[in-house]
């Protein structure tokens, strides 16, 4: 979080959800690394192309990148969430075009490029022998086959939506903290499990209005399966930076547009006390060893070393 805070940049930061439609994500589960690898550069070279556009923003942009597969019943739902400061730099790098204020970028029209760029990309993996099918989409191995499959997601509008924009650097670091380290689901929305059956809390997004928070009841093999969906492949980064935050050219790219917005280096002096809010959630995790609370005795920052201490004692009885 440190690292993050030191790239953060004093203006408006926009949050874009990129998904792809359920009969596609399908294919997407049985050929994870591939297509969820499709998604990051799809999305990003959308929203790269799009504000580049000099109708548009006339930018280059950076961004950053989140992998969710779980929809809040733990159901197979692979998205992007996209973080992207407010501007970019101009085609020359000598100024800071900004966004207009609480507006980046047309969610249809990033919808459509990512539909076309998504769907080119997906067939390519076909051609090239990439895509694995089984069950009663076997028959999609045959590339004809596929092409037709295909065809009509051409057509559907694909769905792209932006979230309110963040309130600030501060809400950012606090929304990387919280969400994208994450898993399918956390031990708060529990409510109870045995052998049997596990019980937890999820949300009904079909309800337009009214509590959404709703109880569901799985068998325990059921919910033990639907949690292992969300198992990403071995060293498969579900964290990725694009464009001007791309990590071989982000410390550059920061010195520049801090340089043009006339500030300094982030103010991660203002941040110490987000930090320590952020850092005790990892001690709700148990303990590897007994199963038992484990509790925070230091926090210390990137490359200091701990101080020298004793664990802490029990109290007594």
């Amino acid at each position: 979080m440190e690292a993050r805070a030191e790239d953060l940049l004093p203006v408006e930061y926009f949050h874009i959800v990129f998904t792809m439609p359920a009969e596609i994500a399908r294919i997407a589960y049985w050929n994870q690394k591939v297509v969820y690898g499709l998604l990051f550069r799809a999305s990003a070279q959308t929203v790269r192309t799009i504000a580049a556009d000099p109708k548009r923003l006339g930018a280059k942009v950076g961004m950053t990148s989140v992998l969710h597969t779980w929809g809040s019943a733990l159901t197979h739902h692979p998205h992007i969430h996209m973080i992207v400061p407010g501007g970019g730099l101009s085609p020359e790098g000598t100024s800071w075009l900004a966004c207009r204020p609480g507006f980046f970028l047309h969610v249809r029209v990033l919808a459509r490029l990512f539909r076309r760029l998504f769907l080119d990309g997906l067939t390519d993996l076909h051609r090239t022998g990439q895509l694995a099918f089984f069950g009663n989409l076997d028959h999609l191995a045959q590339a004809d086959t596929f092409a037709q499959w295909l065809a009509p997601f051409r057509k559907t509008e694909w769905v792209v939506y932006a979230k309110a924009p963040f309130g600030g650097p501060k809400q950012v670091l606090a929304y990387l903290s919280r969400y994208t380290h994450r898993v399918a689901i956390s031990n708060q929305r529990l409510v109870s499990a045995n052998e049997d059956f596990v019980a937890f809390r999820w949300k009904d997004y079909r309800i337009k209005r009214g509590d959404r928070q709703k109880i569901m009841r799985l068998a325990t093999p059921e919910f033990i399966r639907r949690f292992l969906i969300h198992v990403l492949p071995d060293g498969f980064h579900r964290i990725r930076h694009y464009g001007l935050l791309a990590s071989s050219v982000r410390k550059t790219s920061i010195t520049k547009i801090r340089s043009l917005l006339g500030v300094q280096r982030a103010e991660q002096t203002a941040e110490p006390e987000l930090l320590h809010e952020i850092a005790p959630l990892t001690s709700r995790e148990p303990c590897p060893c007994c199963g038992g609370l484990m509790r925070i005795i230091e926090v210390f920052r990137r490359g200091q070393k701990p101080m020298s201490r004793a664990p802490p004692r029990e109290q007594a009885a």
